[in-house]
């Protein structure tokens, strides 16, 4: 409780809320890539026939003694093996990030294969595969939910490129599994340009999240309720490949906890697991590094995190998640389905569904249907809940005997700390200003929900306030003038009030206006991706055109730049842009 009050007491009162070898007669090619590193490197480009497969995984864990993918509870078990099932009538590909196929040392040239949309759709094995779905539960909406597993991804294997990393890549609604339940396994064509996009453009704002590789449209229709309302219809079905050094999740372990009778032997099995492929420095930690901490409970005076590895994973694992919702509050993302199921252990974002980039400023803002009698993972939640999931991944491994109530006790205290350090940090440096100002940035939260301020073109408009306090009262505001719209006297007065103490702020710090507005466009895009973008990209591809799929990749991979004319794609959305199925959506794909 002591660390969900000091997270509180960061934001605004006034909100009452806080933000918290080749085919067959070809052969292997060399290219040299760009400069890295200092210094040029070659690396290896490859045919998928010979991507450089590991299958640790399967090879290290238990999985199910069954094949089939008949929907069943799988016990003992951390995965099935299954292949893909998705049915597919003339695969197109859609679109492909040639930054992932880097990741893979692919060849650029292979996306030009005719036979490539199988391969990535899962129709047609991908040689030297071994294709598993994995097996995990989960809380939903604060609620166990029991087993709930990859229901319609399957994992390929992992990749090892030339820089000895080690990448899995994941097919999405490529079919059945056994943790499919009563669903089919498929996506559809709407959704899955969603998470295409959003997973590039996340990457590209600096935050850390899954990849994608390719988007299929795989020539056949699938049927959906979007709304849960008794009203299905047909849509085009999709297949996106993922890419992610790992897809655990907080569920993975939650779900052999919860069978502590029979599995909660595989809790362990999972974390050495994760520790010796993922976390390998914790391996390491020596007595002389300064990890011993006191903590904030006067009965728990000390954690010593070189005695228990999985002690120091924890904490790790909750830095990492705090600092990555940090992030998400700083260029106003929201998730939509924070499930303990949907949360990674390596600090990702994972599984894009009803997400959401700020429009107008709106602290209680969910883009999820689903979500709206409580708005439990609205925006402005999502550091509590990010904190609240981590006490059920620390209760997990209590239960497994693998940390006990006091280290469990620090993670949370380390993620409360770390999401504050991140924020204070990320915050002041949108704002341009020299140090943290706690009183400036929360009354410009709540200046900014009074008047639902767009809050990516705000940001990144305030760069052209000058820090010139001999400015007049009645020119103060031109500067912002597109960005503060339709605000009668009472509220300029409001806002010129913020702005006489922000320029004051900035008239202290010494740095000249110019290279201010550089360090601030650098930190506030200009591009993100709004929902509405997204939609005149599906209405598009719904209909066989995918240019605008591809035209909105290629914004997103430059949000912070100024793009000679893509100015339209940083303007305010239209009307249209504010109704359900646009700007929200069900959990349903």
């Amino acid at each position: 409780m002591g660390v969900l009050l000091m997270v509180r007491n960061l934001y605004p009162k006034s909100v009452s809320v806080y933000l918290g070898g080749g085919r067959k007669g070809k052969s292997k090619r060399w290219v040299r890539m760009e400069k890295g590193s200092n210094r040029d490197s070659e690396r290896r480009r490859v045919e998928v026939e010979d991507l450089k497969w590991d299958h640790t995984f399967v090879r290290e864990l238990p999985g199910d003694t069954r094949s089939d993918s008949y929907p069943r509870e799988v016990l003992h078990a951390c995965y099935s093996k299954v292949s893909p099932s998705v049915e597919v009538d003339n695969p197109q590909l859609v679109a492909w990030s040639e930054p992932v196929a880097d990741l893979l040392d692919l060849d650029h040239k292979e996306f030009g294969r005719a036979d490539l949309a199988l391969f990535l759709s899962g129709a047609s094995p991908l040689p030297g595969a071994i294709p598993y779905a994995q097996c995990y539960g989960g809380h939903q909406f604060g609620m166990w939910a029991g087993q709930l597993g990859d229901g319609r991804a399957i994992t390929l294997g992992e990749i090892l490129n030339s820089n000895s990393q080690r990448w899995e890549l994941q097919l999405k609604g490529s079919g059945k599994t056994p943790y499919s339940r009563f669903a089919d396994g498929l996506a559809v064509l709407r959704s899955s340009i969603r998470e295409f996009l959003c997973s590039e453009a996340m990457h590209h704002l600096g935050i850390p999240t899954t990849r994608a590789l390719s988007l299929v449209s795989t020539g056949n229709l699938v049927t959906r309720d979007m709304f849960y309302d008794g009203n299905p219809k047909e849509e085009p079905g999709a297949v996106v490949s993922r890419v992610a050094q790992s897809f655990l999740r907080f569920g993975s372990y939650q779900i052999h906890a919860s069978r502590a009778d029979q599995d909660l032997p595989l809790v362990t099995l999972l974390a050495d697991y994760a520790i010796n492929h993922h976390f390998p420095h914790i391996l390491n930690l020596t007595n002389t590094q300064t990890l011993s901490f006191c903590t904030a409970h006067p009965h728990h005076s000390l954690v010593d995190l070189t005695s228990n590895k999985y002690a120091a994973w924890v904490v790790e694992i909750a830095e990492r998640t705090a600092s990555l919702i940090a992030r998400w509050q700083g260029v106003g993302f929201t998730h939509g389905v924070l499930n303990t199921d949907n949360m990674s252990i390596l600090g990702l974002t994972i599984d894009y569904g009803p997400f959401g980039f700020l429009d107008a400023f709106d602290p209680k803002f969910t883009p999820n249907t689903t979500d709206l009698p409580g708005r439990r993972y609205c925006f402005a939640n999502q550091p509590d809940i990010g904190l609240w999931n981590i006490a059920q991944f620390t209760t997990t491994l209590q239960a497994a005997h693998l940390i006990d109530e006091k280290e469990a006790n620090y993670a949370m205290e380390r993620y409360g700390t770390r999401f504050m350090d991140d924020y204070q940090v990320i915050m002041t440096k949108k704002l341009g200003l020299p140090k943290y100002n706690k009183p400036l940035i929360n009354k410009l939260l709540s200046n900014m929900a009074v008047d639902k301020v767009d809050y990516t073109n705000f940001f990144r408009t305030l760069s052209n306030v000058k820090a010139d306090t001999s400015i007049p009262d009645e020119e103060m505001l031109v500067p912002l003038k597109s960005v503060l719209l339709d605000i009668g006297k009472e509220r300029k007065e409001a806002w010129t009030s913020w702005l006489k103490s922000y320029i004051h702020e900035l008239s202290s710090s010494g740095i000249s206006d110019d290279e201010r507005k550089i360090s601030m466009d650098l930190v506030n895009p200009k591009y993100i991706l709004r929902n509405y973008l997204c939609q005149t990209a599906i209405d598009a591809a719904e209909i066989g055109d995918f240019g605008e799929v591809r035209r909105l990749l290629k914004l997103v991979e430059r949000p912070f730049d100024d793009q000679p004319g893509m100015e339209k794609y940083a303007r305010l959305p239209p009307a249209w842009a504010y109704r359900p199925g646009v700007c929200m959506l069900s959990c349903s794909s």
